[in-house]
């Protein structure tokens, strides 16, 4: 098998288009890399507390960044291995109980082809402050190359929030899509769980099995 070095210097023939032959790909041609990072034995699994090594939270893949804002900080880590990287805020903001405002970063990337850039609200500010972000996670597409902007919601019903310049105010996890072609046919293919939608398995108590009357329905009979 080639190297994981090997297969990732081939990268940038697959966003041409062009994927490379052999064991770089899995049988439907797909480039494989980051499943040969997780293919590990249970011994090697967990990792030391004293693991250092550089392949632990090192960057997989190189992303064109614009600062738009020379003062702002670029998106970063706060710590090896962590998905998302964090987004500050270009302006000072104040989002009273319910508000929502449109918050600039300052940041502009341009994704390779097959990469989309999601932005999650950040725990921490969801948690102590009801911050979210409205149409969580929102979609950075590869084609995009504007100014990434976060939609902010106070969620809090009686404290108003206020945001500094610079204040870190999302996570952008990097992942990657799949392009898919919609094929029309008569008849969609038939699973256990058919056409049941909201609510098909119940509210919060665990689902009963169709196979076995409920306890209402037993108490009935």
């Amino acid at each position: 098998m080639q190297s994981i070095q090997a297969c990732n210097q081939l990268i940038g023939t697959a966003t041409r288009g062009i994927n490379p032959p052999g064991p770089c790909t899995d049988n439907r041609g797909r480039i494989q890399r980051t499943i040969e990072y997780l293919t590990v034995s249970h011994e090697t699994a967990v990792a030391s507390p004293a693991d250092t090594s550089a392949e632990y939270g090192a960057p997989t893949l190189q992303i064109q960044l614009k600062m738009l804002d020379d003062g702002l900080e670029a998106p970063s880590y706060a710590h090896p291995g962590d998905a998302g990287a964090d987004l500050r805020a270009r302006t000072d903001v104040s989002l009273a109980p319910g508000e929502r405002k449109l918050v600039p970063t300052g940041v502009s990337i341009a994704l390779p082809n097959g990469f989309v850039a999601l932005i999650h609200p950040r725990s921490g500010l969801a948690t102590k402050h009801g911050l979210t972000v409205v149409n969580a996670p929102g979609t950075v597409d590869a084609g995009y190359r504007g100014e990434i902007s976060v939609t902010l919601l106070n969620t809090d019903q009686n404290q108003a929030i206020e945001l500094k310049r610079g204040d870190r105010i999302a996570q952008m996890v990097i992942q990657r899509v799949e392009y898919a072609q919609f094929v029309a046919v008569e008849e969609l293919s038939d699973t256990a769980r058919g056409t049941g939608g909201f609510g098909s398995t119940g509210g919060f108590a665990p689902a009963v099995s169709s196979q076995q009357p409920s306890t209402i329905d037993a108490v009935r009979s």
